[in-house]
């Protein structure tokens, strides 16, 4: 089985061309390929499949075998994927997942894509469709307990559900502590949701640190990123067009006023393509 391992800003997902190969037993894959023996550091993995809706369909899969959403940066690395491997020659693509039809344009440089901006839809901000466990209409910088701190707190959604929690320091966190404690808060998040810590340093500067839940730290993530920015905007802390700073680097994101979308701009590269023998899971 032939995969690439790709990064954008900081998350590292393995790519599969599902469109070529016959794939089965994809949770146990999904496992597989995020074993530490070959994909150190993994996100999880990624499959490329048909779409009779858009132009590919992108499914996604976390490290333990359950299927995710979306997440923003393995969403842009998409583009680069099915045009640097010639499964299209379009820059401006639609992309079906979970979470919804996304919208990518591409720009390419020597052939090759250099940099990738992603339309990731509307925020959605009724708890109803997003997992946190509350009887207000809408979950917007609601003071939440976490051990011996409060932190506000406010939980968005583009089929990825985020919850961004407000610090006045990331660099100053213990996000191993207060990650692990608020994974078991299962009063407040019933289902997996990811925590993204933000500092608003400026009114388009912020910094942010992720906590994927179930697999703890991560280096960066496009759709925290952009709950970032949700969260200054409604809140008043920063502007619509932003620079946000993670662990894997910064990333430009801008919510359009007129037509409520969020944008995330920034590059993508490939880490490294191999092949490995997967024989004894696919078989089954």
């Amino acid at each position: 089985m032939k995969f690439t391992k790709m990064q954008a800003f900081g998350n590292d997902y393995v790519y599969i061309d599902a469109i070529h190969q016959k794939l089965n037993n994809l949770p146990e894959l999904a496992r597989f390929v995020s074993d530490r023996h070959f994909a150190i550091g993994s996100d999880g993995m990624v499959l490329i499949c048909p779409s009779d809706k858009g132009d590919f369909r992108m499914r996604m899969f976390n490290p333990d075998g359950s299927e995710g959403e979306m997440c923003g940066n393995a969403l842009r690395s998409v583009g680069k994927y099915v045009y640097d491997h010639r499964l299209t020659d379009q820059t401006d693509l639609v992309i079906e997942t979970l979470g919804g039809m996304q919208h990518l344009n591409l720009t390419v440089k020597d052939g090759l894509v250099s940099n990738i901006r992603a339309d990731i839809g509307e925020p959605r901000l009724d708890t109803k469709v997003i997992p946190v466990n509350t009887d207000l209409p809408q979950f917007v910088d609601q003071p939440v307990k976490v051990l011996d701190r409060t932190f506000h707190i406010t939980a968005v959604s583009w089929g990825n559900p985020h919850c961004a929690m407000f610090v006045d320091s990331v660099a100053d966190l213990d996000v191993e502590k207060y990650g692990k404690e608020i994974e078991h808060m299962t009063s407040l998040f019933p289902n997996k949701t990811n925590v993204t810590f933000v500092e608003f340093v400026s009114r388009d500067y912020v910094k942010q640190r992720e906590w994927e839940r179930g697999t703890g730290e991560t280096i960066g993530c496009g759709t925290g990123c952009c709950t970032a920015v949700v969260t200054g905007v409604l809140t008043g802390r920063c502007d619509r067009k932003v620079t946000v700073e993670q662990v894997g680097g910064p990333l430009h994101i801008e919510w359009d006023e007129k037509t409520n979308h969020m944008f995330m701009t920034g590059p993508s590269h490939t880490v490294f393509e191999s092949e490995i023998d997967a024989s004894h899971i696919l078989n089954q």
